[in-house]
């Protein structure tokens, strides 16, 4: 499998399965590439977290928008799916909670999603939005489909 969407089911089960968490590709204000884990969950068709406005992250999304992500599997048959696409920032409370709330369902448990929606939907928090442009996928990175 190479380009996909994340409409395609194996694609959405391999980014929601378990605890992966997402490596963010931008750009720093000089120019440097950086790469950042973040917690992330699935919103409709986009991939969707948390950043503080003020970070390293929140910055350069705001001055660039243009994103990828990668999640990977690191075991046997390994695997990747890597998001290109576009930052959407959003301030709404409503939404930043909603948005950590998710987040911390997934990766504490659902008896700590309040607390983690709390904790981050306050002013100064971001929700982000990666609109995918493009997806590719390697879902058996060891098998004999291999791609590149």
């Amino acid at each position: 499998m190479n380009a996909t969407s994340l409409d395609d089911p194996r694609i959405r089960e391999f980014l929601t399965a378990g605890t992966r968490t997402g490596h963010l590709g931008f750009l720093a204000g000089d120019g440097r590439p950086l790469v950042a884990p973040v917690w992330f969950v699935l919103d409709g068709g986009r991939i969707a977290f948390n950043t503080g406005a003020d970070t390293a992250k929140g910055r350069a999304l705001v001055r660039d928008p243009r994103v990828t992500m990668s999640v990977d599997l690191a075991g046997p048959p390994y695997a990747f799916v890597q998001v290109q696409g576009r930052a959407i920032l959003g301030e709404d409370l409503d939404e930043v909670t909603r948005i950590a709330a998710m987040c911390g369902s997934r990766y504490m448990g659902a008896e700590r999603a309040a607390e983690f929606g709390a904790r981050n939907g306050v002013p100064g928090e971001l929700v982000v939005w990666i609109d995918p442009d493009r997806v590719i996928a390697n879902l058996d990175v060891s098998g004999p489909g291999v791609t590149s």
